[in-house]
């Protein structure tokens, strides 16, 4: 039997499953269990391909909008990602019993750009165009009140009502590095605006790049686990990449490692986005256990203690 080669794995904590996400999936099965299939969810509850197929086989059905579901009691549910004020008020004119499963520290970022708009400031949004995130909270304001910005450049260009009544917030899950020179950039060009009490990035993209940061420089080669369509697992291959890692692929699934890329390596970061399930950890973990005589290393950067209860339309229902 031929010796297999040994690869030593860093694997980073916090990694996985935020709080927001815990949430927003456990609304989706306790919706199933409390009201039975079929529970309607607008857009991939949280953007992870492994995660929304579970769910549709367990009751739940997808719509990207309001008007692919039927007149029913049966309840809909917003993505954790955010949703612009005109789908709760276009639920309400229809009679849909709605249940809002936006992550909290999402709806915190409402909250803000509302406050400042009420205040009389022009609100500036850090953002990646198209993401459902940035899309709810544009949406939170009449338009032309909110102006996204995506880099630097934009920032040298942008046109405002009053330069010095301003405010800015940022998406949740960007580039921890890439906002700190977006935010610098705001404020070379406009001294005064006004910016978060506390940055918008969440707690667990932070924590995610913060463990990359400390492993991409050592080790041969970085998987993270993740969907494409992820925003915070996409940045963490970007982190990785930045922080000096020369291989650095985002997989789904161990049928998504390119093997080839794979076969001379010693040493091996793995980590995963916020809304990738450890399952899919432990399946490439295996697939590498395949192939390899691992030593696997846990290397931490911070412990998570977050938790988030259900939404209060479910709480009352479980009650």
């Amino acid at each position: 039997m031929t010796e297999k080669p040994k690869l030593h794995i860093l694997l980073c904590a916090p990694r996985g499953f935020c709080a927001g996400v815990v949430r927003a999936i456990d609304a989706v099965e306790q919706a199933l269990r409390i009201y039975g299939a079929p529970v309607y969810v607008r857009h991939e509850i949280v953007h992870n391909k492994f995660v929304v197929e579970g769910l549709k086989a367990k009751g739940a059905i997808f719509v990207e909008e309001l008007d692919e579901v039927p007149d029913t009691t049966k309840p809909v549910i917003f993505s954790a990602h955010g949703v612009p004020k005109s789908i709760p008020a276009e639920a309400q004119k229809r009679n849909i019993f709605a249940i809002d499963a936006t992550c909290p520290l999402v709806t915190k970022v409402h909250r803000e750009a509302e406050l400042h708009f009420n205040n009389g400031r022009q609100v500036l949004l850090v953002g990646h165009a198209g993401h459902p995130e940035v899309v709810g909270t544009l949406g939170q304001l009449p338009e032309g009140s909110i102006l996204l910005v995506q880099t630097p450049d934009e920032v040298a260009t942008l046109k405002v009502k009053d330069e010095n009544n301003l405010a800015y917030v940022t998406q949740t899950t960007l580039s921890v590095d890439d906002t700190k020179n977006m935010v610098e950039a705001l404020t070379r060009r406009f001294p005064n605006i006004v910016g978060p009490h506390r940055e918008d990035i969440c707690y667990a993209t932070t924590n995610r790049q913060e463990a990359v940061k400390r492993i991409a420089p050592i080790v041969d080669a970085l998987l993270v686990v993740g969907s494409s369509n992820s925003s915070n697992s996409q940045r963490l291959r970007e982190v990785a990449e930045r922080s000096g890692c020369k291989l650095a692929r985002l997989v789904l699934r161990a049928d998504d490692v390119e093997w080839d890329l794979f076969s001379n390596i010693s040493t091996l970061g793995i980590t995963a986005g916020a809304s990738a399930p450890e399952v899919l950890v432990e399946e490439i973990m295996a697939a590498f256990a395949e192939r390899y005589d691992l030593e696997i290393e846990t290397v931490s950067t911070a412990d998570e203690g977050v938790f988030f209860p259900l939404p209060r339309e479910l709480r009352k229902a479980a009650s």
